[in-house]
């Protein structure tokens, strides 16, 4: 039975995985400095898929974490948001198993 409670989290992880890294998206430097500037809902969605977005930018020099064309204070704290939930959630998960042994 545990061997299938973990077949089944790593085929919902790799599931998962390939859906996000679906959304990361790629624009070109010079096109995104004269267009429209990304705000907090942008930095949030950027920082949330910040995990994918890195592994891809190890293997394509066209995708970035961060948007180059932002309206600063905002769009950073939005990005802050989006990828410190990643830390929030996996210590929550930490903290269930702790208390479960005991």
């Amino acid at each position: 039975m545990k061997q299938k409670n973990i077949l089944f989290i790593t085929v919902a992880i790799a599931v998962m995985v390939i859906s996000v890294s679906s959304c990361a998206h790629n624009q070109v430097v010079d096109t995104c400095l004269t267009g429209e500037k990304y705000g907090f809902w942008a930095g949030l969605w950027h920082g949330i898929i910040a995990p994918v977005d890195f592994v891809v930018s190890l293997f394509n020099d066209k995708i970035t974490m961060y948007a180059q064309n932002n309206n600063g204070t905002w769009y950073a704290f939005g990005f802050l948001l989006g990828s410190g939930g990643w830390g929030l959630l996996g210590g929550a998960g930490a903290k269930r198993r702790r208390r479960r042994r005991d």
